[in-house]
């Protein structure tokens, strides 16, 4: 018996070491503007090329993710970018910044109960204009391939793309929110971009009603705009939208 518990506990080990390193392929790093800080955690390609330009992803965590750790944001999708195929197929800079706890991405009215107000001009928050701020920074210390600049978030981060779009219609050509939300009103604004937007019916901490009407009022600007709705999926779509085998060729395919 002893031996069998001994077995498990190399097996746990070395399964964690895996992880531990899969996370640490990620570089910390904290971005700073006027005495505020954003963490986040950077992947670059495979024998990165400092004078090739490359695509640039940025994937923004939900509410249970937030702090100062620089760890917990990369919970879920992180590992999508890890696979040796993917990056050797789609090599691109890829980050997960951390938003800080009781803060969000967007300004949001909740009412509690699965009821949200989104607002059409809302005013952004701390950590959006951290977010803007980084994502400047690294345009200048990159060379970032400015056709093909990606955003997807869940949860608060869905909620987040949306209203990162709204903010820079011309910067992102292509998003992917996960069970998130926003006004229907800023559609004809966000339009450029192409969105493929994930939820799950039986949601019941952000209803699918609000990514459902985000597609019907971007199909009524005809945009671009695919639905993934989950059938008897709960609030951890995001698990079905990262296993998406076309999610990665179908961002990469879309350029200015």
């Amino acid at each position: 018996m002893r031996s069998f518990f001994i077995v498990v506990i190399a097996i746990v080990l070395f399964f964690s070491n895996i992880n531990a390193q899969d996370t640490s392929s990620y570089q910390k790093e904290i971005f700073e503007l006027d005495n505020r800080t954003m963490p986040y955690r950077l992947l670059l390609p495979k024998d990165f090329d400092e004078n090739k330009q490359y695509p640039f992803i940025l994937v923004l965590h939900g509410a249970g993710e937030r702090g100062n750790d620089n760890e917990s944001q990369l919970v879920h999708g992180s590992n999508l970018f890890l696979k040796n195929e993917v990056r050797e197929k789609y090599p691109a800079i890829v980050v997960f910044p951390q938003c800080a706890t009781n803060s969000t991405w967007a300004t949001i009215g909740y009412g509690g109960n699965g009821q949200f107000t989104y607002y059409k001009k809302g005013q952004p928050t701390n950590d959006m204009l951290l977010l803007e701020g980084l994502i400047k920074s690294l345009k200048k210390k990159y060379k970032i391939n400015k056709d093909q600049m990606y955003v997807g978030g869940l949860s608060m981060g869905g909620m987040g793309t949306f209203e990162l779009v709204r903010r820079n219609p011309k910067m992102f050509i292509a998003a992917f929110p996960i069970c998130g939300g926003a006004n229907p009103a800023i559609a004809n604004r966000i339009k450029k971009t192409h969105w493929w937007v994930f939820h799950g019916d039986a949601d019941k901490v952000v209803p699918s009603k609000y990514s459902t009407s985000m597609v019907n009022a971007l199909q009524n600007v005809d945009s671009d705009v695919t639905y993934s709705l989950y059938p008897n999926v709960g609030h951890n779509s995001w698990d079905n939208a990262f296993a998406e085998a076309e999610l990665l060729p179908w961002l990469f395919s879309i350029s200015k």
